[in-house]
């Protein structure tokens, strides 16, 4: 019997249950538990494996630029990188309230490395996140214009609870870049949480978006209810 249930749960993908179930007969604790303790034991063993999988799928899809944590994160150095203010943004209940975060400083600052960071709390809480260089971004958005698929490519980060474009405003956006993060940010304003890193001051962002109707409308949804992260100080490469 012991084997025909071991088969059925591997045929069921109950692998976590499964796992749990030959750890108790191989110590032979099975005597030990009663059959509430035993169910809740497999039930409980299963859930964990679950998540785990369902995070693990999160982390690998985000494809992040660093793979960075919390605890990795420097508050030694002198970079206006407040530890209370930060911690309180990695519990990710912006990301429940459907807020943005503006993280801007200088090349080295962190700004990629913290952004990462976030991301990946974001994944361990459950939320589905993706990560981008906004440069990049648009450029596979005009090859999926281009084949076909820009509907579901744009449908597929809709569903994001966190959206991360890192390096925005490296240069001045085109027709086409400005009217695609014009949709995106409609589209996730409100619903959806967006993090946008950047060398520039938020100030400077009006003139690398252009165009001053679609440059109002993005400045309007991103910034006036968003959390920011203004770095400062020496490159953190440097030391």
């Amino acid at each position: 019997m012991q084997e025909t249930v071991k088969q059925k749960m591997s045929q069921m993908k109950l692998y976590g249950m499964q796992q749990a179930y030959l750890s108790v007969l191989d110590k032979n604790h099975y005597h030990t538990l009663t059959n509430d303790e035993f169910i809740d034991l497999l039930i409980q063993a299963e859930w964990d494996e679950r998540e785990n999988r369902r995070v693990n799928h999160y982390l690998k899809s985000a494809r992040f630029r660093y793979q960075a944590s919390i605890e990795e994160v420097d508050f030694t150095n002198n970079r206006n990188l407040d530890k209370t203010t930060f911690l309180r943004l990695a519990d990710c209940s912006f990301i429940k309230r459907k807020e943005d975060l503006l993280i801007t400083g200088p090349t080295g600052a962190g700004k990629s490395f913290i952004a990462s960071a976030i991301g990946h709390q974001a994944c361990l809480n459950g939320y589905k996140t993706t990560y981008f260089n906004t440069q990049k971004l648009f450029t596979l958005l005009k090859m999926a214009k281009a084949d076909g698929t820009y509907i579901n490519f744009i449908n597929k980060m809709e569903k994001q609870n966190l959206l991360i474009l890192d390096d925005f405003g490296l240069q001045p956006l085109d027709a086409y870049s400005r009217n695609a993060l014009m949709e995106i940010i409609e589209d996730r304003h409100g619903r959806k949480s967006t993090l946008i890193s950047s060398q520039l001051p938020v100030a400077n962002w009006y003139e690398i978006i252009g165009e001053s109707t679609i440059a109002d409308a993005i400045l309007d949804r991103l910034v006036h209810k968003s959390h920011r992260i203004e770095l400062k100080g020496d490159s953190m490469r440097k030391k």
